[in-house]
């Protein structure tokens, strides 16, 4: 059995270098197959039009040849929807085995895409929200949107975006398991590093020293 690892050269599962010792990993995790396909790839839109027209085939089939008329016209079209719902399954398998959602005590972080990878950091100090988008299975989505001037390429992001915001398109933890958990350990994160105090250095006593002088 081959236990090649496409991404060995990681050395930290989904984040291309170390996090520094003040940085602790919460929580990671992928999409869920099923439910990328579903609301990503529009599984369920594709199978309700090849259910379509399955029955107007079949209903046609039947009107001059029956029950066997109705199943030899219906027949192709569902081998059609077979193979769809295959290629779509497929899609999705690959795209949530190749991402990596982190939440670490400082950031989030996204390694995303299967012919390119790439890794998204986003520090909590740049999101300005993060909605949940719950289904009743409990798999989610948790968008994130940035402050200020931060853009992202629709494209680059895809399918990791929350639908429907083309024009500033905001990067989204897609279809993940058990997102109300996720979504608490989120809201934890952010909360206590922007409460941080952050110290900055006046370069004011050295000038003041250095005029001494």
């Amino acid at each position: 059995m081959d236990n090649h690892d496409d991404f060995a050269f990681e050395p930290v599962r989904g984040l291309p270098e170390r996090p520094p010792k003040s940085e602790t990993i919460l929580w990671q995790g992928s999409p869920s197959t099923l439910a990328l396909a579903r609301d990503a790839y529009g599984l369920v839109w594709v199978m309700g039009y090849f259910a379509v027209i399955i029955v107007w085939r079949a209903a046609v089939g039947s009107i001059d040849g029956g029950l066997a008329g109705a199943f030899a016209f219906g027949l192709p079209y569902a081998i059609l929807a077979a193979m769809a719902a295959a290629v779509i399954l497929a899609l999705a398998w690959v795209a949530a085995r190749t991402t990596v959602y982190t939440i670490t005590t400082a950031r989030v972080a996204m390694r995303i895409g299967a012919a390119l990878t790439v890794t998204l950091n986003i520090p909590f100090r740049q999101i300005a929200t993060a909605s949940l988008d719950r289904r009743r299975n409990g798999t989610g989505t948790i968008a994130l949107e940035t402050l200020g001037d931060t853009k992202f390429s629709y494209l680059m992001l895809w399918p990791h975006l929350r639908p429907w915001h083309a024009r500033k398109p905001q990067p989204a933890l897609r279809c993940i398991p058990d997102a109300a958990r996720v979504a608490t350990i989120l809201a934890e994160a952010a909360e206590a590093r922007v409460s941080e105090p952050v110290v900055t250095r006046s370069a004011a006593p050295a000038a003041a020293l250095a005029a001494a002088e």
